[in-house]
């Protein structure tokens, strides 16, 4: 009977040094994680809220201070298609959305035309407030707000970004170039650690006041719909 124990317990041993068993039987906890660092990343809605919340606490301000309420975003935070207009309007400080008024109603169609809406793309602006009597925000408001603007580029990661009206053209694309000569062509442009693809077209309050020029909006719109495919970017909805 001994013999028979005795037996068992070298063949044991034997196997136990085959699967080195010091792995399994170790009093030690193994980390898994020794080897990456697998620290939760804060997530899209948390970084833009935080963004949002560097915006609110702007001091100083006289588009701030003239407003109404702060005009963030809307859309589907997830796409990879951004588009970036100038400032707030009335309707907009109102109720703290782009692109409500006429020209919003106008984008909404235009968007359409390339089976895009606002479940599926996303939307912001240069300044994230109204400048007085609907002006154009200054060369000092855009310096002032191109930091938050390059930080929401980078948070939403686009692939493509639509700049709508020469505001948005030249605070990413520095030039003096007017709108005409620049629209309807592709840009490549570094921002902060990302680098997505940039078209230029009319503002929709401009085609608004020159309907003729919707011709050409139309071909940019072509070209985006074009990207679209040719970077095989799946549209989200929320």
């Amino acid at each position: 009977m001994s013999k028979k124990i005795n037996t068992k317990l070298t063949k044991l041993i034997k196997y136990y040094s085959l699967i080195n068993h010091n792995l399994i039987f170790n009093n030690k906890a193994i980390n898994r994680y020794a080897q990456k660092n697998l620290g939760s990343p804060l997530n899209l809605v948390k970084k833009l809220e935080i963004l949002k919340n560097e915006i609110l606490e702007i001091k100083n301000c006289k588009l701030k201070e003239n407003a109404t309420k702060i005009v963030f975003s809307d859309g589907n935070p997830k796409s990879k298609i951004m588009i970036i207009g100038e400032g707030p309007g009335a309707n907009e400080d109102l109720e703290g959305l782009p692109f409500v008024g006429r020209a919003g109603q106008l984008l909404d169609k235009m968007l359409h035309a390339i089976n895009l809406n606002r479940n599926n793309v996303y939307i912001t602006n240069v300044v994230n407030y109204r400048p007085p009597e609907n002006r154009r925000p200054t060369d000092q408001e855009i310096e002032r707000y191109l930091p938050f603007l390059k930080k929401h580029i980078e948070i939403i990661n686009p692939k493509i970004v639509l700049l709508l009206g020469s505001t948005a053209m030249n605070a990413i694309i520095n030039g003096d170039d007017v709108i005409s000569k620049v629209r309807g062509k592709w840009y490549k442009i570094s921002i902060n650690k990302i680098k997505p693809y940039f078209i230029v077209s009319f503002h929709p309050a401009y085609l608004l006041r020159q309907p003729d020029q919707k011709k050409l909006s139309w071909v940019d719109l072509k070209m985006i719909r074009d990207k679209i495919k040719n970077l095989s970017i799946k549209i989200e909805k929320i």
